[in-house]
């Protein structure tokens, strides 16, 4: 299992609007389904509407998503913690 970085653009109301999810996936494929699946069920997009940006696989001590946090809490308990990711700093 690897945890990736997925950007893009939704609509959200009247406008397209950025986001970014962490998700634990075994593939980049399996990463962009995942969010298909989540970006459809939390705030019904359908697949064509969404525009994903970039798929990029990432240190899980990076993330501050619950689901990635628990995937890796041994390997990040191994390494020391938490790492602060740029965006924070």
């Amino acid at each position: 299992m690897q945890a990736f970085r997925i950007s893009g653009t939704a609509p959200f109301g009247s406008q397209r609007q950025e986001f970014k999810i962490d998700l634990v996936a075994e593939s980049a494929e399996d990463a962009e389904h995942q969010c298909y699946s989540i970006m459809g069920s939390r705030h019904k997009v359908g697949r064509r509407q969404l525009s994903i940006n970039s798929i990029n696989e990432i240190d899980p001590r990076t993330s501050l998503e619950p689901r990635v946090l628990n995937a890796f809490r041994d390997q990040i308990e191994a390494a020391g913690g938490l790492i602060a990711s740029a965006e924070e700093e």
